[in-house]
């Protein structure tokens, strides 16, 4: 078990803004698909929190939210914990925990210290009465307790002082229904995968994007670049919006599009192109999980294609990577063939083959970052030892990809 190799999956916890507040860590192994080897899970547990964490640092992986993590019995009732920064974490107290006047003493007490506590996976049970009345936060699992059993539970939990976050959110009904109840917090695939984001069409100021994205691919001059942003004003704004947002030191905001490019230089731009396809006009900021999901996984394939034995001598492959992981989004969520959006792109061959066939060296990162994000698989070596990557490539590539995501801000 000291030798696994483990990787990190993170799924973003929103609030009823639907801005990202904090994100649930899960560790993963990397080692080999033969699951006869598993063996402890606290010290695996333990293993990844003292090395992932302690040696990247949670605010790579966190930024300025904070983390929730899963806890085995043996790792709460530890001393290990105390590697953990109280303001950073919150403790997930799993559903298999026994109540014992053991474990509410040690949740008193990690309560005092300045730890928030969390129930996981969990429905009301008079079992729990003096946990209650300690814990921060009650997960309710939506496929445990469907919707028409929510109202009986919320009305239970009124009479303790805990705010519900409900996990596996699948639907926008789903969504709204807890809200209304009066769910604090909400996490699930809903707001983690693109496909089944609330988005419509491509409208005018989205096709002007591709325009732009097309013009900076082919290193078109300036003024034509422009004159492109004159004619959407909403475009222009989307993306002022977003260079506006980043912390580049400066003393002043950008304040026209010749500035920006001047500011960020053209590869830069190229980014914040990209993304703002990602920004809706109702709901646009860039803490949008939609934005979120979007720049992680551009941001990991443009870290892992300088680790793939086929690219690391290729100097335009980060580049091509990013716009892989961007553009491997955009059909799914405006709901329209990805044929049609690569027609209006002078796309190298590489990525086009990338996106329509999975194939080449970008294939393999874009099937790596989609396998990556489906937070129940394990990723095997044996299939990472095929492509010419290591684990430890894609932890520190992840790690990356999260710093940047959250430098964006």
């Amino acid at each position: 078990m000291q030798n696994a190799s483990y990787l990190i999956g993170r799924q973003p916890i929103l609030d009823r803004n639907e801005e990202i507040v904090a994100y649930e860590l899960l560790f993963r192994s990397a080692g080999s698909r033969n699951t006869a080897e598993v063996d402890d899970a606290t010290q695996a547990t333990a293993s990844v929190i003292i090395n992932a964490l302690s040696g990247f640092g949670l605010e790579k992986i966190l930024g300025s939210h904070r983390g929730f993590i899963n806890m085995e019995l043996d790792l709460l009732m530890g001393d290990s914990l105390g590697l953990l920064p109280r303001d950073r974490v919150v403790l997930e107290l799993l559903e298999t925990l026994a109540v014992t006047p053991q474990l509410v003493e040690r949740c008193r007490a990690l309560r005092e210290e300045g730890y928030q506590l969390a129930l996981d996976d969990h429905e009301y049970d008079p079992a729990y009465e003096e946990l209650y009345g300690i814990v921060d936060i009650v997960k309710v699992d939506l496929l445990q307790t469907p919707p028409p059993k929510l109202a009986g539970m919320v009305e239970r939990f009124r009479p303790y002082p805990v705010k519900l976050l409900a996990e596996k959110v699948e639907t926008r009904e789903e969504y709204r229904l807890c809200r209304e109840l009066g769910f604090e917090y909400f996490q699930g695939f809903y707001f983690a995968k693109p496909s089944v984001m609330e988005k419509k069409r491509i409208d005018e100021s989205g096709a002007t994007l591709l325009k732009l994205m097309d013009l900076l691919i082919k290193d078109a001059e300036l003024e034509v670049i422009e004159r492109t942003f004159r004619q959407s004003p909403v475009l222009t704004y989307k993306l002022l919006l977003l260079v506006n947002s980043v912390s580049l030191g400066l003393r002043g905001k950008i304040q026209n599009i010749r500035h920006a490019v001047a500011i960020l230089g053209r590869r830069q731009l190229m980014r914040w192109a990209q993304l703002a396809l990602f920004v809706s006009d109702t709901n646009g900021g860039p803490e949008h999980p939609l934005v979120e999901f979007a720049a992680v996984r551009a941001a990991f394939m443009e870290q892992v294609a300088c680790r793939h034995p086929g690219l690391k001598d290729n100097r335009d492959a980060g580049e091509q990577a990013f716009l892989t992981g961007i553009l491997s989004l955009l059909g799914s969520i405006f709901d329209i063939p990805l044929d049609e959006i690569l027609a209006n792109l002078s796309l190298s061959e590489a990525v086009k083959d990338a996106l329509t066939t999975r194939s080449g060296a970008l294939g393999d990162l874009l099937g790596l970052s989609e396998q990556l994000e489906q937070l129940d698989s394990r990723l095997g070596a044996e299939w990472l030892e095929e492509i010419g990557l290591t684990p430890e490539d894609v932890l520190q590539a992840q790690v990356k990809a999260y710093g940047w995501r959250d430098g964006m801000l």
